[in-house]
């Protein structure tokens, strides 16, 4: 489930860029709470600070804030490194 969860929000990433691009401010607002409520229950609170603050930049438009935070974003991901633990 993880991997999967992961993958989407690389998808998001792509997706608000370009709805930033077309100042589509609505498409990134649902994603911002899109990972502000689900970040936490895959044990990702940092993918629901994420969330919150685009939320925040889309209802705020601001441009260069979201910018901003959808690179993090991209950081984040791409330096985040997922581990198992077997449980007997």
């Amino acid at each position: 489930m993880i991997p999967g969860y992961l993958a989407n929000r690389y998808k998001d990433v792509s997706e608000i860029i370009e709805a930033l691009a077309l100042f589509d401010y609505e498409k990134i607002l649902i994603a911002g709470h899109s990972m502000k409520g689900s970040g936490g229950g895959y044990g990702f609170d940092t993918i629901t600070e994420f969330g919150a603050a685009l939320e925040l930049g889309a209802k705020n438009k601001c441009s260069e804030y979201i910018f901003q935070e959808v690179n993090n974003l991209k950081r984040y991901l791409d330096r985040l490194e997922i581990s198992y633990e077997e449980f007997s």
